[in-house]
């Protein structure tokens, strides 16, 4: 039962009110052991996870410039947390990683699209 339901207080005071607040206050994310073997050949099989990522080129002028660190990747979607958290789609997108020998890669969003798991099935010319 929610309780002061008038006030539309339904959350204890003082908690985040939406998904990944708390995470974007924290001054570290999770860069994971695996940003070192990520290269140009193999980042669209690679955890996109933990990659520091731009937005280059979109198909909405709003997403331009976008930056940040990959927090959670969906079947169409990235949640990149920078100043603020973002989800951006992935299919309307061209994105610009950043690996942590500090090589830029460039990738069409449309290449990313599929579940993380599932892109590993699907084969593209190397």
């Amino acid at each position: 039962m929610w309780r002061n339901r008038k006030e539309g207080k339904d959350r204890a005071p003082g908690r985040p009110q939406g998904p990944y607040q708390e995470v974007a206050r924290r001054p570290w994310i999770f860069r994971g052991a695996h940003r070192g073997r990520v290269t140009r050949k193999n980042i669209v099989w690679h955890e996109l996870i933990g990659l520091k990522a731009r937005i280059i080129r979109a198909s909405h002028p709003e997403l331009v410039g976008i930056e940040g660190y990959v927090l959670d990747e969906t079947r169409n979607t990235l949640t990149i947390v920078g100043d603020r958290v973002w989800t951006v789609p992935k299919d309307v997108v061209e994105i610009e990683f950043e690996t942590a020998a500090g090589e830029k890669i460039r990738v069409d969003g449309r290449n990313l699209v599929g579940r993380p798991e599932m892109r590993l099935k699907k084969r593209w010319r190397k």
